[in-house]
């Protein structure tokens, strides 16, 4: 989920060249490796604290990601002074500090699939800020997005019974995806590196630094033991780094650059239901039919707000 939101904002033209069959087989790697994060973040808590745990992932997988982005292209490009560093600092706070670490500390007591859904409220909250923060005028069609995305939430998190939500855990998740969508929002205004994979690399690096702090804060240095960590935890772990956070991430990058804003959008709600049907078939997560209501509100929400973004303006008349 690094900085997947941003597709919803972020100008892209189609180059030619790319062939449908490599379009269609990444878009697939793109649903398919972060629809499983949720999955591989739940079973990574199994025998990791959650800070410490996305302390490694990100200060890995930024300094791979650092290392590789370096010895490719004009690397002199890229000026790497206090402004880049700041803006770096800032938007991987926002977007992988405190939204993807508020998935890891909602995964602790909510089931993945539920978070999903809920983290899918992205581009909702990324038009409510558009509206509030910047005056942009919403479209009907974003309305009325809006008003399904929020009720479908209420639905899901809100309702008494059996199933119901644990209260804090969902009250993180509903906290995570406004931080994705102002740290999204943000990243286009501040000075960040001319490369996005190196900007993401150092996102990723100051995000890890954060998780480091905030776990040794909270006290995790004396709850690891290497002889716990399960083998389906560690290899969790692994796929995070190599698949979630490097391979995912550089097909993301790639699509936007070639293939048509509007189909690379789509893994907002695509990713959700990948999460669920993986924490039903692996996690044994239940699936309720208020899921399943509320789930379809929300998507749809989501695919309204897309809808709107993107539906071109009426020409002007003379």
């Amino acid at each position: 989920m690094s900085l997947a939101a941003r597709s919803i904002e972020a100008p892209s033209l189609p180059r030619a060249g790319a062939s449908p069959l490599a379009i269609g087989l990444a878009l697939a790697g793109v649903y398919l490796i972060w629809g499983s994060t949720y999955l591989g973040i739940r079973v990574t808590l199994e025998t990791m604290p959650p800070l410490l745990m996305g302390a490694f992932r990100f200060l890995v997988a930024g300094a791979l990601l650092f290392a590789w982005a370096a010895r490719r292209g004009p690397w002199r490009q890229d000026r790497l002074g206090w402004r880049q560093w700041l803006g770096t600092f800032l938007v991987g706070a926002a977007l992988l500090f405190m939204g993807n670490g508020g998935v890891i500390l909602a995964e602790r007591t909510v089931p993945s699939g539920v978070v999903a859904l809920v983290i899918a409220t992205v581009p909702l909250w990324m038009a409510l800020i558009a509206r509030v923060g910047f005056g942009q005028r919403l479209r009907p069609l974003a309305i009325l997005g809006l008003t399904l995305g929020f009720g479908g939430v209420a639905l899901l998190l809100g309702s008494p019974g059996s199933g119901r939500i644990d209260p804090l855990g969902a009250a993180i998740a509903v906290v995570a995806p406004v931080f994705w969508a102002v740290g999204s929002v943000y990243s286009r205004r501040v000075s960040l590196p001319s490369r996005p994979l190196v900007a993401t690399a150092m996102q990723m690096l100051c995000a890890g630094g954060l998780y480091l702090v905030a776990g040794v804060a909270a006290g995790e240095l004396g709850r690891v033991h290497l002889s716990r960590v399960s083998g389906a935890s560690a290899l969790a772990l692994a796929y995070l780094i190599i698949f979630g956070s490097l391979v995912g991430y550089s097909a993301y990058t790639w699509l936007l650059r070639v293939a048509p804003l509007s189909l690379v959008s789509t893994y907002a709600y695509v990713n959700p239901i990948v999460a669920v049907t993986l924490g039903w078939l692996i996690l044994a997560e239940p699936v309720t039919i208020r899921t399943v209501a509320a789930g379809a509100i929300i998507l749809t929400a989501v695919a309204l707000i897309v809808t709107a973004r993107f539906r071109p303006a009426a020409p002007a008349h003379r």
